[in-house]
């Protein structure tokens, strides 16, 4: 698993789709310290997504603390050559369940760069609403980009 997880991740167009403290690239030790980091939390929030008994991706959900401890933010990957297959919207679905009954979260989101029209489109099919446009809201890769 660490091995296929490092040659899924370290891809430059997943990395452009992702926050900076996702390294690029992505190395095998990366993929260990993933690994170990998810396989202590207690609930789980990270999971390994799977298509054909291949590891194809990584979906999480992100408790928030303090006052917004009852909401989550979901952010998702998947390996280039498993792209549109339909995968990454299954795993929006089971995850946003997972979270609301078993996690008793009351509000997920998401955050999507301007340019990732396929995300934007995975979280509408699961039935998540665009709230707002956050212009000029991040910098990556030396562009500033609207969040969605």
């Amino acid at each position: 698993m660490v091995l296929q997880l490092a040659l899924l991740a370290n891809n430059y167009n997943i990395w452009n789709n992702v926050r900076d403290y996702f390294p690029h690239p992505y190395s095998e030790k990366d993929a260990e310290s993933f690994i170990k980091i998810t396989k202590s939390q207690a609930p789980k929030q990270s999971f390994a997504i799977e298509y054909k008994n291949n590891l194809c991706g990584v979906i999480s959900l992100l408790v928030q603390k303090d006052i917004y401890h009852k909401s989550a933010e979901v952010g998702y990957w998947i390996g280039e050559p498993y792209w549109g297959h339909g995968i990454a919207t299954k795993a929006v679905a089971l995850i946003t369940n997972y979270g609301f009954e078993k996690l008793n979260l009351i509000r997920i989101y998401a955050g999507v760069f301007e340019h990732n029209i396929a995300s934007m489109k995975i979280l509408e099919k699961n039935g998540y609403k665009k709230e707002a446009i956050f212009r000029k809201a991040i910098y990556k890769n030396s562009k500033i980009l609207d969040e969605h």
